[in-house]
């Protein structure tokens, strides 16, 4: 079992930055891959960026432009999204998700059905 509890969302004026933070507990962190994905209104979910259980490898959906950074702390059981440059169109709910299929590939990590486990979610609401 794993448990996921984001944290770090709220409202944001364009152009400004949020630091979200998915707090991990249960099985041992540092053996598996973390994802986010997030939600906006009436749309699907979508992945936003994974990070490999060692943190060398790690992806980026390509309609980033290179604005989000993640990135995790073992120590800290923590995963971090950084998030600058931000557009009224990134409001969405944020989710992390844990991949313990210990298969980590660039194709894979941008599917939500190769993680197993999922946080409640983080809004993040940017203004025009």
């Amino acid at each position: 079992q794993v448990q996921l509890v984001e944290s770090g969302g709220g409202l944001v004026q364009a152009g400004g930055s949020l630091r979200l933070s998915c707090a991990a507990s249960g099985r041992t962190f540092s053996n598996y891959a973390v994802g986010w994905f997030r939600q906006a209104p009436g749309k699907e979910r979508v992945f936003v960026a994974a990070i490999s259980w060692s943190g060398e490898n790690i992806h980026y959906s390509n309609s980033l432009n290179g604005r989000f950074t993640i990135s995790r702390d073992n120590a800290k059981n923590t995963v971090y999204l950084q998030m600058n440059s931000l557009k009224p169109e990134d409001t969405a709910v944020y989710y992390c998700a844990a991949d313990l299929s210990n298969s980590y590939t660039p194709y894979d990590v941008q599917n939500s059905a190769q993680y197993s486990y999922w946080g409640q979610g983080t809004q993040v609401t940017v203004s025009s």
